[in-house]
């Protein structure tokens, strides 16, 4: 019996969400053309049908992926999820239906484009969440310290535990103002929940004297002999700059 192909998705856009559309692929004998979330425009002539999220189901299939295909799969899937790229949703359902079919080599077909397709996006997540590691800045306000950031993929998830671990200690949240969504870690508890909008308080005396004093450590250090305006730009993109206690107010020297 072959399956069905005119039909498309409706999901909440949660990872679990997306594995419950993995099963009802395989339930109903189903090749969606389209799986949107609730926030994507449809752009088809027929109404999606809406996949409700089962946490218990999710945790089914997500058992399954590990044992039939192997951990590195769900890994590959859970950041190719978190990415910026096209239609993420059906390359993930096609690279797990691969997966399912022949097993834990499906990582190493990077010749086929689906295989293709979710290991460049994992590794496009993971190279964003690598320099946000070491570019992310944070102010302190009435004792708790706060980040704005602007990443190109999802990569909250990925780079909150090494946050949790540097400032175990600490009071923080990171503000993801692409996705709409913060992470918060306070007294050991942590939390990643949607945000629409997010205006911090004005900045106190203390911590402009402390953005001041790292403003004048970075031109201290800096080699005017050695200035490379291209080579900066190379390694540190402009698209990080707005939020870099270092280069704000002001164009960096070049």
């Amino acid at each position: 019996m072959p399956y069905r192909t005119d039909i498309a998705y409706l999901y909440d856009g949660t990872f679990d969400g997306l594995l419950c559309c993995v099963h009802e692929s395989y339930y109903k004998r189903e090749l969606p053309f389209a799986i949107y979330d609730y926030e994507t425009e449809q752009e088809t002539l027929f109404a999606p049908r809406e996949i409700p999220t089962n946490l218990d189901m999710a945790c089914k299939v997500q058992a399954s992926i590990v044992n039939k295909i192997s951990r590195d799969a769900l890994q590959s899937a859970w950041l190719c999820y978190l990415s910026s790229t096209q239609d993420r949703e059906l390359a993930v359902l096609h690279f797990l239906r691969l997966g399912f079919k022949v097993g834990k080599k499906v990582t190493d077909m990077l010749a086929h484009d689906v295989v293709h397709k979710v290991t460049k996006a994992a590794q496009n997540v993971l190279g964003e969440a690598h320099v946000y590691k070491g570019f992310v800045r944070f102010s302190e306000y009435n004792g708790a310290l706060a980040s704005i950031i602007e990443p190109k993929n999802f990569i909250l998830p990925v780079i909150a535990p090494h946050f949790c671990d540097r400032f175990s200690g600490e009071h923080f949240m990171i503000y993801d103002k692409t996705h709409k969504h913060a992470f918060i870690h306070q007294n050991g508890e942590k939390s990643l929940i949607p945000v629409d909008n997010l205006e911090l308080p004005e900045a106190s005396e203390d911590e402009l004297m402390f953005r001041a004093l790292w403003k004048r450590f970075y031109d201290t250090i800096a080699i005017e002999g050695r200035v490379n305006p291209k080579l900066r730009i190379n390694n540190l993109s402009k698209r990080f700059w707005a939020h870099m206690t270092e280069f704000a107010g002001a164009k960096p020297k070049l």
